[in-house]
């Protein structure tokens, strides 16, 4: 049974007929929660020990991790031709993302428990695409299925960071695995769906198809985020990221988002892939040059190329899939203007120290903003069967 047929056999509650529909909904519901609490910790409030690194965990393996599934276990069936991962299998699937947030929570009261219930979600998500993928013998998303292990793997690293004293290594492969899935999957779906509407619009001259530049992009990005991961401080490392930067600048370049520029749900996805080139030359510039704040280039990368990219990502996707128009409303205006607006004040505070905390939580009340309001505005397309 094709993945179209078993969407139609599914009877089920309309939240698990697709995998976009539960990740993409809690995803985007703890985004808009976990920000403004990790704030309130960081600015003096009573909370958990150790807040930072809640904060980065939880960004990375609890927001970014949902997402990623939410597209991958609806992507992932129409690559492959095999069925989706429906009813109860998507539900113990999303009951497990749902129980490492609340580990999370109480880490300091289940100690090391919270640590393996907070793992099992990626590994498992991790044995799911293996399995969709080999079976499928889908050969050439062998590299996603490798990235989404990297994810489940810095996942435990991370929480032996926190046991051993490791210096990040965790969060630092989670944000290489981030970096190369946006450069591979952002590379496929930006200059497609911007060719796709420049030819409906019956507009000529589209993206430039996939060719040399694009594959030195991709590997200088590889190259640079592995130094990322267990070199930080190596200057080859930042002169990697800083061309990676500039390779994925001009590959964004060939992709003529200009052309349009009248569909937001287009050129928010070239936005937030010129978030990424940004993000990985101002990375490698603060390797390289002591005065430029490494968290300007982190947070270029986090807020900035994640943050506008998966929104991207779900508000298309679940216009798609839940069969409405692939074109952005009023809502969906305000909700890109909102992430954009808490990426730039995000990279902006470490250059402006003395306004550090105003800045920090105007980027964070724009954040929970536009996540929550993709949750408010996007949940009859998530939560209602499709029309």
């Amino acid at each position: 049974m094709g993945t179209a047929s078993a969407r139609r056999a599914y009877a089920g509650p309309a939240l698990l007929s697709l995998g976009f529909r539960p990740f993409f909904f809690g995803g985007a519901v703890w985004a808009a929660l976990a920000a403004p609490l990790w704030v309130w910790m960081y600015l003096g409030g009573a909370g958990l020990a150790g807040h930072r690194d809640w904060h980065v965990h939880e960004m990375l393996f609890g927001f970014l991790a949902a997402i990623v599934a939410g597209f991958l276990t609806t992507a992932v069936p129409n690559w492959t031709g095999r069925m989706p991962v429906v009813g109860g299998p998507l539900a113990a699937l999303a009951g497990l993302w749902l129980a490492g947030r609340i580990a999370m929570l109480a880490e300091f009261a289940l100690g090391p428990l919270a640590a393996a219930i907070d793992s099992a979600f990626l590994i498992a998500f991790a044995g799911v695409i293996w399995r969709e993928v080999l079976s499928g013998r889908n050969w050439r998303n062998l590299p996603v299925c490798g990235l989404v292990t990297a994810l489940a793997l810095a996942n435990v690293a991370f929480h032996f960071n926190a046991a051993l004293g490791y210096s990040y290594l965790g969060e630092r492969l989670a944000l290489a695995a981030a970096i190369m899935l946006l450069t591979l999957i952002g590379g496929r779906i930006t200059p497609s769906f911007t060719g796709n509407w420049l030819r409906a619009q019956g507009v000529q001259g589209g993206p430039a198809t996939f060719g040399m530049v694009d594959r030195a992009a991709l590997a200088v990005t590889g190259a640079g985020a592995l130094g990322w991961a267990i070199a930080p401080e190596a200057a080859l490392t930042g002169a990697l990221l800083a061309g990676a930067g500039v390779l994925n600048g001009l590959r964004l370049a060939r992709w003529r988002g200009w052309l349009a520029a009248r569909e937001p749900l287009l050129w928010i996805l070239h936005l937030g892939y010129g978030w990424l080139a940004a993000g990985l030359a101002l990375l490698g510039a603060s390797v390289l040059f002591e005065e430029i704040p490494r968290t300007a280039g982190v947070h270029a990368l986090t807020a900035g190329a994640v943050g506008v990219m998966t929104l991207a990502v779900m508000t298309r996707a679940t216009r798609g899939h839940s069969g409405r128009p692939l074109a952005a409303d009023a809502g969906t205006l305000a909700i890109y203007l909102a992430i954009l607006g808490a990426a730039v004040l995000r990279v902006a505070a470490p250059f402006w120290p003395q306004a550090d905390a105003a800045l920090l939580i105007a980027s964070v009340s724009l954040w929970s903003l536009a996540f929550g309001g993709f949750a408010a505005a996007y949940a009859p397309m998530l939560l209602k069967a499709r029309r």
